[in-house]
């Protein structure tokens, strides 16, 4: 059997080894004006306006909800909100007109000023908090998306 020669095996330190050779990487893809076919835009995200152009959804004008994908309604839930505790804390059922639903809104008008006054006079006043309660439990209802509009589609953010 022969003995290894010096400079036989890499990293004996007798002969320093050239470093491997790789080939050369590919140069970069030259792209003319027409050569390749470019890629549409990212659509623009959802907003609380209708959305024009090639991405425009024409049955959810003011966006679509994030979990659930249900367009949104075209009423506000925030100036909902602040319409329910401005009306005299509810008193008036203002925030559940503006929402369309009148029938909830005349019921709390109604309730708040007819029931109030005769609670109010048999309570020596506090029977002025049970309806400006309503209409502060029924202003964080709507706030918190617990309010839906009458056609069932949640209520967009913003004003």
């Amino acid at each position: 059997m022969t003995d290894p020669q010096p400079g036989q095996y890499p990293g004996d330190g007798s002969t320093p080894q050239e470093p491997p050779r790789f080939p050369p990487p590919p140069p970069p893809p030259q792209y003319s004006a027409g050569s390749h076919q470019a890629y549409p835009p990212p659509p623009p995200p959802s907003g609380y306006y209708p959305v024009s152009g090639p991405y425009a959804d024409p049955s959810a004008p003011y966006g679509r909800h994030a979990i659930t994908g249900e367009p949104f309604s075209d009423k506000s839930k925030v100036v909902a909100g602040l319409l329910q505790l401005l009306g005299l804390f509810g008193f008036l059922g203002i925030g559940r007109m503006y929402l369309g639903q009148v029938g909830y809104g005349v019921a709390q008008l109604l309730i708040g000023w007819i029931g109030g006054a005769v609670l109010g006079i048999l309570t020596c006043g506090l029977g002025f908090a049970l309806p400006a309660i309503w209409g502060i439990v029924d202003a964080v209802l709507i706030l918190t998306d617990r309010v839906r509009d009458p056609q069932g589609r949640p209520l967009r953010d913003g004003t």
